[in-house]
């Protein structure tokens, strides 16, 4: 039992300096001539933080209704075109490249921003 508790402890060292760094995105979406406004995040150590940047993000570049779509621990991505938006997170930049390109359905949808940990 002793053993067992020692690798438990030592186990829970290792990987709490280990912790991933947390990323979002938020969106305003609202529908306009422009583009859908955007902000994007990563290196926060809360999911919290990340959002509440995203978001502040967002809005300091004029947008007034931003919402968060999508916090990830690896890799986020945001694609938009006019009318519409995407996002996408997964293990590699590609990965979610591909599913906010997806998400976003227009031929006219270009990737704004896609980043990793």
């Amino acid at each position: 039992m002793k053993k067992f508790a020692t690798l438990i402890v030592t186990l829970g060292l290792l990987f709490q300096g280990s912790a991933f760094a947390i990323g979002a995105i938020a969106v305003d979406d609202s529908v306009g001539d422009t583009e859908p406004g955007y902000g994007f995040v990563t290196g926060e150590d809360s999911e919290a933080a990340a959002k509440a940047g995203a978001m502040k993000q967002c809005k300091s570049s004029g947008n007034e209704n931003c919402k968060v779509v999508v916090w990830f621990k690896t890799c986020g991505a945001y694609a938009s075109s006019k009318k519409n938006y995407g996002y996408g997170f997964g293990a590699t930049k590609g990965v979610a490249t591909k599913a906010a390109l997806e998400m976003c359905g227009q031929s006219s949808c270009k990737i704004v921003i896609a980043d990793c940990e």
